[in-house]
């Protein structure tokens, strides 16, 4: 009888530990004296922005009372056949193409065996050996505080499509540790995700939190995944070691858990690639095991040790046919892209040089660089349109919580309102007094400046009279800067300014009061 051969989970490169190279022995060295890198791959779980479950109809809203989004086939109960949600194949597909990967023409689901309270089925419906998509990558941009741009490609190893398990909530302690008990959640049994696995690319806690950042954006300009870490909807794995620079073998890899920000991706890497550094040089083992990012204080935690792979026995799904992607579909669902958030970034940049970090964050949310666009489309000058948006505008937002998509002010309204500023009717600071109302109402910025009657004064007669009265109501103020106090020219204009109800053109005020504070001098 032929005998079974055991099948191991596909991971990125970055989970396999490494293997001492054979052939002469080496040189001892001391690790002390050595410099190391990181070596650091990424597994992300993506809830799929679905309505119902990857194979079921139970629903797979977030938030709704334990174990009422269940049903016979997420449960599997006997007699229960799955049928998969076509739009999460669509998804799982556009998620690849953004990625650069190679969708396959054929793919298949296969059963993943593994025993968890969690899991109703004692088996996970996933994607082994032939997955959806795989060899693509996902570029990262880094800007320092020079505001110098760097740019690198992570390889993204596979793309795979698979269904949820439940959730245990552990109860009698704070910690998974001296819990008393456990209950168990399954309304998000059956709820579709995407795994993403990286390629060991990132050298860095910043690198990885990139990444993760910018794969989130990717999934949320598609639509196709909210994000949303807080409700587990954007779930990362870390797998990290440490080599000597130039090793080409890989170190014991590490893999961390409970990151639910991408700051504490970025924090959580750094602390482990500290720890694991200063244990080689201490001469102190790195031992294959999970651990948590414990918030409370700031390091790593031994969760688990693992001794060696776990044997998932997979085999193909049974009920489950197999997928063929045409390539009529594969050209259509392309067609469906919409500029993503890197293209978005270079195109300011060259279209309307616009500095990198403005670039950014206007493209981090697709609503926001919409309205950008918009504005521009509707007239305003790209740089005068991102300030507005970047600074005020983002304020009002944060405070109001609101979402642009929600903001009265409309892309056209905005884009009048500067129109107004560069045209030289109103200032920069009567504009600012004006949008408060501009975005709690709406309307229109050219009426609201009629009906306040705050537009600029530009007549350099009226000017030129107004400030007769202000140097003549301020005789020692005058004989001072005459006299040499020249800073004093700042209160005149203040005075100016208070005078008019901030309305004078304030740099046709400043010429015109130069000439008149030096002209008796």
């Amino acid at each position: 009888m032929a005998k079974a051969t055991k099948k191991k989970s596909p991971k990125s490169t970055a989970t396999k530990a490494a293997k001492p190279e054979t052939g002469a022995t080496p040189a001892v060295v001391d690790p002390a004296t050595l410099t190391y890198e990181a070596v650091i791959g990424l597994e992300i779980h993506c809830q799929l922005n679905t309505a119902t479950k990857i194979f079921s109809g139970s629903s797979t809203q977030f938030g709704a009372p334990p174990n009422t989004n269940i049903d016979p086939v997420c449960l599997g109960l006997p007699g229960t056949l799955p049928v998969l949600n076509e739009k999460v194949l669509a998804y799982a597909v556009k998620a690849g193409l953004a990625l650069n990967c190679q969708i396959a023409p054929y793919s298949k689901f296969d059963r993943k065996q593994y025993f968890y309270p969690d899991l109703p089925k004692n088996y996970q419906i996933s994607q082994y050996d032939l997955p959806i998509a795989q060899h693509g990558f996902l570029e990262i941009e880094l800007i320092d505080d020079a505001g110098t741009v760097r740019r690198k490609n992570i390889g993204i190893t596979r793309l795979h499509m698979e269904e949820d398990a439940g959730k245990l909530v552990h109860a009698g302690s704070d910690r998974l540790a001296g819990s008393t008990y456990s209950l168990v959640d399954l309304n998000r049994a059956g709820v579709p995700l995407v795994e993403i696995v990286s390629e060991p690319d990132l050298r860095s806690g910043q690198e990885a939190a990139e990444y993760a950042q910018e794969l989130r954006r990717i999934l949320r300009y598609l639509g196709v995944c909210d994000g949303n870490m807080q409700e587990g909807s954007l779930r990362c794995d870390v797998n990290i070691s440490v080599r000597p620079v130039g090793a080409t073998t890989f170190g014991t890899k590490v893999e961390i858990k409970n990151m639910n920000s991408f700051n504490a991706i970025q924090r959580a890497i750094d602390y482990e690639i500290e720890r694991q550094v200063t244990a080689i040089k201490a001469g102190e083992p790195i031992i294959q095991e999970t651990r948590l990012w414990d918030e409370a204080t700031q390091r790593t935690l031994t969760m688990r040790v693992k001794e060696g792979s776990s044997d998932y026995r997979y085999f193909p799904e049974p009920d489950l046919g197999p997928i063929e992607v045409s390539t009529e579909q594969l050209a259509a669902w392309r067609k469906e892209l919409p500029e993503l958030p890197a293209q978005k970034r270079r195109r300011y940049e060259s279209e309307w040089s616009l500095p990198p970090q403005d670039a950014r964050v206007l493209t981090d949310e697709r609503v926001v660089a919409e309205y950008f666009e918009a504005t521009v489309a509707a007239g305003a000058p790209p740089k005068q349109a991102a300030n507005w948006i970047m600074g005020d505008i983002t304020a009002y937002l944060k405070e109001q919580k609101l979402s642009i998509e929600a903001l009265p002010l409309t892309p056209a309204g905005l884009a009048e309102l500067i129109d107004l500023i560069e045209s030289g009717t109103i200032s920069s600071k009567i504009a600012k007094d004006l949008l408060p109302e501009l975005l709690a109402n709406g309307g229109s910025a050219k009426a609201l400046v009629a009906q306040k009657g705050v537009s600029q004064i530009s007549d350099v007669a009226t000017l030129e009279a107004m400030i007769d009265e202000v140097l003549a109501a301020h005789p020692n103020e005058l004989a001072q800067y005459r006299a040499g106090k020249t800073k004093l020219q700042s209160f005149f204009v203040g005075q100016m300014m208070k005078k008019t109800g901030g309305r004078a053109d304030p740099k046709l005020t400043n010429q015109l009061l130069v000439a008149k504070l030096n002209a008796e001098a």
